[in-house]
């Protein structure tokens, strides 16, 4: 082949390279809107990592304990700690019903997630950047900037403390996202403090003035977009992964898809109307000197249906130091965890590809104190 034919044709390879990566950092949706009918190669795990390769449950679907909020308020209090004790010991995973979050604002925080991604690419783009410190952000696939294979999701995210000063950030269209976005933000926030108390008291800790400094933490709010896919038995829309704060809440549409590795099987959890299903994350687990264990969950994706969920992370203020609790420490129990913030948490995930619990086993003490 004459030399200048060869070079021509390396330059159109690396033309089609660069134009197919800059495609890829416009999401998943950008894609799919693009009329794709195979999955991308930076979107195909490698076999060992395929979902339908990895042994799950015969019975496919887990039901979550249940912690009815409305009992904590009642004489049966005793009892639903003992749900809630044994659920974060034993699943790492619970639901939560009777909330007194009204359906009306959780159906339009679904409603105004899903019009933000039919939105067209220009108006999406304006939030797009791989600044992970920012007050709001709308990017793609879990760290985009690291991660080796993409995933099938595109996200936003909005930091939620203090409101007054992150609204202003916040996408204005669709022309009603920040109003309902915010009734969304501050139900969450008042059930989180609800169900906090209550696993401040299982674990025995001083509950009042833990509270306090939760009432002033962190809350981050992501909704997360799952377009369907050609072939999803190629792909994740979520790594293995474990959730960095205290608990979150996740609010899910009626289309499955999240897994939690329980005893060593990836189990989908059933989506139950009018619900959230909560988790603990490794900011606990450090709390509370391992008692309670953050689990492992992933996102599958399907052929037939898109998916939308609304993951609101809760924690301590980003200055603050998690540590275990001093009254869970003790001769028989010693510290199993260094100190940590979230400015650590950041410095990690933007120096490597995050995988599994890999930054909590970062934190943990190779030789207890």
């Amino acid at each position: 082949m004459d030399m200048a034919v060869q070079a021509n044709k390396r330059r159109s390879e690396e033309l089609g390279e660069k134009e197919n990566a800059n495609n890829y950092m416009k999401g998943v949706r950008h894609l799919c809107d693009n009329g794709i009918t195979k999955v991308p190669g930076r979107y195909i795990l490698p076999l060992a990592d395929r979902p339908r390769r990895i042994p799950v449950a015969p019975k496919a679907n887990l039901k979550l304990p249940v912690v009815d909020v409305g009992r904590l308020f009642s004489p049966d209090r005793a009892q639903v700690l003992e749900t809630l004790d044994a659920a974060c010991k034993e699943y790492g995973f619970f639901q939560v019903v009777n909330h007194n979050v009204d359906c009306q604002v959780i159906g339009r925080m679904i409603e105004v997630g899903k019009r933000f991604f039919e939105l067209p690419f220009e108006e999406r783009a304006k939030y797009m950047t791989t600044d992970i410190r920012g007050a709001v952000r709308c990017g793609t696939s879990f760290n985009q900037t690291k991660d080796q294979v993409f995933c099938w999701r595109d996200f936003l995210k909005l930091s939620c403390h203090p409101l007054e000063t992150v609204l202003p950030f916040w996408p204005s269209s669709p022309s009603d996202l920040r109003e309902k976005a915010i009734s969304y933000a501050k139900n969450v926030k008042s059930l989180f403090m609800v169900i906090m108390a209550a696993v401040l008291q299982t674990l025995g800790v001083d509950t009042a003035s833990s509270l306090e400094e939760f009432d002033e933490g962190s809350q981050l709010m992501v909704v997360n977009c799952y377009p369907a896919c050609p072939e999803p038995d190629l792909t994740l829309g979520m790594p293995p992964h474990s959730d960095y704060g205290f608990l979150t809440f996740v609010l899910q549409d009626d289309v499955e898809g999240l897994q939690v590795l329980h005893r060593g099987e990836w189990i989908t959890v059933d989506p139950l109307p009018n619900s959230f299903v909560v988790n603990v994350g490794d900011h606990l687990e450090i709390f509370s000197n391992g008692k309670y264990k953050s689990v492992l969950h992933r996102v599958l994706v399907n052929a037939a249906k898109s998916r939308l969920s609304v993951a609101s992370l809760h924690s301590l203020s980003f200055d603050s130091v998690v540590r275990p609790s001093p009254e869970l420490v003790n001769r028989e129990r010693p510290k199993l965890y260094k100190d940590t913030d979230f400015a650590a948490f950041l410095d990690y995930i933007t120096s490597c590809e995050p995988k599994q619990k890999s930054f909590l086993d970062s934190r943990k003490l190779s030789h207890p104190t």
